[in-house]
């Protein structure tokens, strides 16, 4: 089953994206890196996404300030102005749990196992059809999907010792069709970073001193005082900002929330031109400062296109590997921080906010928006709890070491509601507080 709720696992990589208008990728020279379950009777595939950011890649000084810095804990997503940005984004969430699900779908099919459902959403269902004897359904909470099998269903006529029962299965042909969401998902993802290097070719960057001012808020305090989109801020209070890295643009936030009422002299350059400026940081209800800035690397993109498909492969194959571990790097910092991290987990209003923001700047980073949320789900859905794919893993784990003896079926059952029915609590939650810390929502408040 996959869960559309995401954590610190990408959107550490995510916020890159948006930030530097394109992921990027590590490249030689002076390029550098930057770049499931529903208890239909039995129940596989899924998708299931954790969100948030520790790097600041993209910045914001105000309560939008914590989307770009913090990941997800107070939202900006302005992204939600371009109608077609969030389709966009909603569509690659979309067809990433169809991935996953096919991949479950797939692996029983083709085995003979016995499949009643296949489910994008949980909940009532908004829209379905019936072909071979499997129910196809829309249905009404976005936070991911399901196949269902109907091992357990009183109303199949299937005979409960029927070989072509999932549960009747050997441990081997179970673990494949379990793990096969997962299989989907992480080949997906290297196929969309392959038809990206050859469609457009792999986005690299280089880095200048300063930090990058891609968008003004009009009305507040920047707007106010004269800071124009596009400028660079060189210098804070005469400290200047000659190195490059993640952390440039979190130190310009942080003067910023340290300094509200207060005089702060930015160094700007414009053109081919440098000018001072002064600001003075309105003040949040929480008595940090904010000027209505969007803040991001001063970086310049360009991309790199292979000579031929071998040397395709190999800058798919290190992008990809990349990826890969910034992806399982920042997971792991988020366990290893959980009771900082907790409160930035959000759901799929979140990511398809941060989406949303990708699309709009350029197809290098829908790409990759793609591929690093598919690598998401596909390590987030490994992990052993209930209702993930991990879960029933862990479950055959434990029948294989009981020497192919089962847990109680009714135990069983316990274990993968109570997953479920936390993660489907969990989801709404995050869907209806992310929907409300959205810019326009909190206008209409």
């Amino acid at each position: 089953m996959l869960t559309s709720l995401l954590s610190s696992s990408s959107s550490h990589t995510l916020v890159r994206l948006i930030n530097s208008k394109t992921p990027i990728s590590d490249f030689p020279l002076k390029y550098t890196a930057q770049l499931s379950k529903s208890v239909s009777h039995s129940v596989s595939g899924g998708s299931f996404s954790i969100f948030h950011s520790k790097n600041p890649f993209l910045s914001n000084d105000s309560g939008r300030e914590r989307f770009r810095t913090k990941a997800i804990a107070g939202l900006d997503f302005g992204g939600f102005e371009s109608a077609q940005s969030v389709l966009e984004a909603a569509g690659v969430l979309t067809g990433i749990i169809v991935v996953h699900e096919s991949g479950h779908f797939l692996a029983a099919y083709l085995q003979g196992i016995h499949v009643s459902k296949f489910a994008v959403g949980f909940g009532p269902i908004l829209a379905k059809f019936n072909a071979n004897n499997v129910e196809y359904s829309i249905r009404a909470f976005p936070l991911g999907g399901f196949v269902g099998f109907p091992d357990n269903d009183p109303d199949s006529d299937i005979p409960a010792d029927d070989v072509n029962l999932l549960k009747n299965r050997p441990i081997f042909d179970r673990v494949l069709v379990i793990s096969a969401g997962v299989i989907a998902n992480i080949i997906f993802a290297y196929v969309i970073i392959f038809a990206q290097v050859l469609s457009v070719g792999l986005p690299v960057q280089e880095a200048f001193p300063g930090v990058l001012v891609p968008e003004v808020r009009p009305y507040l305090a920047a707007s106010r005082d004269g800071v124009l989109p596009g400028d660079v801020i060189l210098a804070v209070n005469d400290i200047e900002l000659s190195k490059t890295g993640p952390n440039l643009v979190s130190e310009v936030v942080d003067v910023i929330k340290r300094s509200p009422g207060r005089n702060i002299l930015f160094k700007i350059g414009r053109g081919q031109q440098n000018v001072e400026i002064y600001v003075t940081p309105d003040e949040n209800s929480d008595g940090t400062g904010r000027i209505g800035v969007q803040l991001s690397p001063n970086v310049k993109i360009s991309n790199i296109k292979p000579k031929n498909i071998m040397e395709s492969f190999s800058y798919s194959g290190r992008e990809f590997w990349g990826l890969t571990s910034n992806v399982l790097d920042s997971l792991k910092q988020t366990f290893l921080n959980f009771s900082q991290s907790a409160s930035k987990v959000s759901g799929p209003v979140a990511i398809i906010a941060v989406g949303a923001e990708v699309a709009k700047s350029n197809i290098d980073g829908l790409f990759q928006f793609a591929a690093v949320l598919n690598l998401n789900l596909a390590v987030i859905n490994l992990l052993p709890l209930p209702a993930l794919d991990g879960g029933s893993l862990a479950l055959i784990l434990i029948e294989a070491v009981r020497g192919g003896r089962k847990l109680p079926l009714e135990l069983e059952q316990q274990i993968m509601s109570s997953g479920i029915m936390l993660v489907i609590v969990l989801g709404v939650f995050l869907l209806v507080r992310d929907t409300l810390n959205l810019d326009f929502i909190k206008d209409l408040l």
